[in-house]
């Protein structure tokens, strides 16, 4: 293969698991032929959240394209917006919520792993989320 260059809106957009209102796309990984890396765009709807969870093994790398995030990272909460670059060291709990009255974007990097493990902490109910 000699690499891909393709349109996100050309990849098939799926919901996230455990989530309210977020949506994912796998831009690149082992299906495009990239053996050590993934590439995700993860999209949140206002309001929408992803619950608080952690990976034993595996980083993160983000980057926000668009809009605002509610980023818990363990015990610490920031708003992040476009143009943030975030790192997500394996094993630290976090989740995502948008909190504006537009959608937010952003970019997500991780290994390609066989065994990519995701522990989730938290249960979303009809009323407002807890948190990690």
């Amino acid at each position: 293969m000699q690499g891909l260059v393709r349109k996100a809106d050309a990849v098939e957009e799926r919901p996230v698991d455990h989530a309210r209102g977020a949506q994912v796309r796998v831009l690149v990984g082992p299906l495009e032929g990239a053996e050590n890396f993934v590439l995700r765009k993860f999209t949140l709807e206002p309001g929408g959240v992803i619950p608080c969870h952690r990976h034993p093994v595996v980083e993160h790398e983000q980057y926000v394209l668009s809009g605002r995030i509610r980023l818990q990272l363990g015990d610490e909460v920031r708003e992040v917006a476009a143009g943030s670059a975030v790192y997500i060291p394996a094993g630290v709990p976090h989740r995502y919520e948008n909190p504006g009255p537009e959608p937010a974007e952003f970019l997500c990097v991780v290994p390609h792993m066989v065994s990519y493990e995701t522990e989730w902490m938290e249960e979303l109910t009809p009323a407002v989320p807890a948190g990690c």
